[in-house]
């Protein structure tokens, strides 16, 4: 006798909730990613100086 499998009412809402879990924890590491890059850009700006527009500037 073979038992016909009546999907569960929790699947849908399960699946659902392991995307939502994986779309937040995306968005965590791209927002970690993009603090990290700026960061790292305003280090990189600090070492090398003020630009030359700005230092040089015009003194009239």
């Amino acid at each position: 006798m073979c038992k016909s499998r009546k999907p569960d009412a929790k699947t849908p809402n399960s699946r659902e909730d392991r995307l939502g879990a994986a779309l937040r924890a995306n968005l965590a590491r791209r927002k970690a990613q993009a603090r990290g890059r700026a960061e790292q850009a305003e280090q990189q700006q600090e070492q090398d100086g003020p630009e030359t527009g700005e230092a040089s500037g015009s003194e009239e």
